[in-house]
């Protein structure tokens, strides 16, 4: 039992052991004070409160389920009761407060009855009591632990989504430039290592440093322009102090690819990505709107994805706008308490 059990019942003993003294008729005992009637009632309820924790014990490993509540607690009173009543006249013996003339007379026995069953009560009710919280407390723990891995697994789901995804791209890409420029595959393919290596030092991690992220942006934009050098414009405008909050890696990636697989991008119609930061703590990615009239085929990650990722911490919402001539995605950036090597969310 736990630590707790024994400061209740030690506790608890000299405070119920006033309920018989004042409920039982003292006027057999001639010449008491009020303290020795008062010893004498803490002995017996310690002898009745050890009891009772022993058959408690007894009935809790025989009938451990909850749906065997009611026998368990039936059988617990009943034991005690029968407890109580064979060890009462044992008690009176050993404080020479009866002899076996006396006990012959059951009536004095069963005199007693009411308070042995207002006492089993009061006991068994405080370790039913007791039992039902501890399992209270377990099934509570249990369901946290179980909701936080299903949460676990289905953000690694998400995460693991991404660098498939943007490797069928890139190695589309460079199938492309090795037919038009070797000189610039090569160049492409040793940019596409350092781009693949950050997603996979990153891709189990939940949030990155966004000045990381632009760093790795960066060099993912060096790789489109590759392949778009005069139809593609990206510009970055991000304040000194968002550089230290933090995002979900690979979000300004699957954004700026989002707006390349919806937008045409051509000499007469170039695409102006342009990524900042605002007072309301945000990035924001926004693009000129001229969508293509067939979307090429994708794994349809794209901002469900990044959706779906941060509603795993907390009330951070994605805000997609789209007006005649802009496309715009504001990603509230999240700040960190850290300490040493441990991280949690502030979400305030």
């Amino acid at each position: 039992m736990p630590r707790v059990e024994r400061y209740i019942r030690w506790i608890g003993i000299p405070v119920v052991a006033f309920l018989p003294y004042f409920l039982v008729d003292h006027s057999d005992h001639h010449g008491f004070t009020f303290w020795e009637n008062y010893g004498i009632s803490v002995v017996f309820t310690a002898v009745f409160w050890n009891g009772a924790f022993l058959i408690f014990l007894l009935y809790r490993l025989k009938f451990p389920k909850i749906s065997q509540t009611a026998r368990r607690l039936t059988l617990i009173i009943l034991t005690m009761i029968l407890f109580i009543l064979v060890t009462t006249p044992i008690i009176k013996l050993v404080l020479g407060l009866s002899t076996w003339e006396s006990l012959k007379d059951l009536s004095d026995l069963f005199a007693f009855l009411p308070v042995t069953i207002l006492i089993s009560v009061f006991i068994g009710s405080i370790y039913e009591g007791a039992f039902f919280f501890d399992k209270w407390k377990k099934t509570i723990r249990i369901n946290e632990e179980l909701k936080n891995q299903q949460i676990r697994t289905q953000l690694e789901v998400l995460q693991n989504q991404m660098s498939p995804h943007f490797l069928f791209n890139s190695l589309n890409a460079l199938t492309t430039l090795i037919a038009e420029d070797q000189e610039t595959a090569i160049e492409f393919t040793q940019k596409l290592s350092e781009v693949y290596r950050y997603i996979l030092q990153n891709k189990q991690r939940e949030l990155v440093l966004l000045s990381e992220e632009l760093e790795f942006a960066g060099s993912y934009v060096y790789l489109l322009q590759m392949r778009y050098p005069k139809n593609l414009k990206v510009e970055f405008k991000i304040s000194d102090h968002a550089r230290d909050q933090f995002i979900a890696p690979m979000t300004l990636q699957m954004l700026i690819e989002n707006a390349i697989k919806h937008n045409v991008i051509s000499y007469t119609d170039p695409l102006g990505i342009t990524i900042m930061t605002d007072a309301e703590n945000q990035i924001i990615v926004e693009n000129n709107f001229q969508p293509k009239s067939i979307v090429q085929k994708g794994t349809k990650t794209g901002l469900a994805n990044i959706r779906n990722r941060y509603s795993f911490f907390g009330n951070k919402e994605i805000v997609v706008s789209n007006s005649k001539d802009y496309f715009t995605v504001k990603v509230p950036l999240i700040n960190l308490i850290r300490e040493t090597d441990y991280v949690s969310v502030n979400h305030g």
